[in-house]
């Protein structure tokens, strides 16, 4: 089965519809204040509510409030939440709590460089549906365009968790990428953009295709 695909910080309606048409699953909302990939909750309710049921919208937080989540979560119908800074197993705990009658699933980002970085991961897998891989960037939770070691991902594996890998994917990499490693997913932004604001409709075109040529 071919990888997923998540296009990841879509902030208008229009790259969210090639996004569809494209062919991914996943299309990411970044709410992270400091993101240059930032979307206001208005802008993501219209971007909600113009996708088909089918695709997976997901909404990417960076060591934010439970309260706000849920509020997005509430106002937005995103179906999942993708944690992308320092959040404890607590933290996860008490977000999977307020969230239970809402029914998102999670996924909890490690930044790894090197085998210790996977050690916490056993921690969160009774709280988070998916697992994502991205490369560790100092004080920065994504979108730096840069890789990790692949091989890492095979020790991930092991805890049981379903993995997305991110980090400087490109239309050039992403197939060698799901060759090496076989993930649940692939994830992407800055390698198939414009600017931060606008995706790169042949860029995103392309990595799709690339994807999912690999079986």
């Amino acid at each position: 089965m071919p990888a997923k695909v998540k296009i990841c910080g879509i902030t208008n309606t229009e790259d969210a519809t090639w996004t569809v048409n494209l062919g991914a699953e996943y299309i990411g909302l970044n709410f992270w204040p400091e993101s240059p990939r930032k979307v206001s909750l208005g802008k993501a309710v219209e971007i909600v509510q113009k996708l088909p049921p089918f695709v997976v919208t997901v909404g990417v937080f960076v060591n934010q409030p439970v309260d706000e989540i849920v509020k997005t979560v509430l106002k937005t119908g995103i179906k999942g939440v993708q944690l992308s800074g320092e959040e404890t197993p607590e933290y996860c705990r008490q977000l999977a709590e307020a969230l239970r009658d809402k029914n998102p699933f999670l996924i909890k980002v490690f930044h790894v460089s090197t085998e210790a970085d996977l050690e916490p991961m056993t921690a969160y897998k009774d709280m988070c549906q998916y697992f994502l891989l991205d490369a560790r960037v100092e004080n920065v939770p994504g979108g730096t365009g840069q890789t990790f070691p692949w091989d890492l991902v095979q020790r991930a594996k092991t805890i049981g968790i379903p993995l997305f890998i991110a980090g400087g994917l490109t239309p050039d990499n992403v197939k060698e990428a799901i060759k090496k490693t076989e993930p649940y997913a692939v994830d992407v932004a800055s390698g198939v953009e414009k600017s931060p604001k606008r995706k790169d409709y042949e860029k995103m075109k392309l990595f799709i295709e690339q994807s999912k040529a690999v079986r």
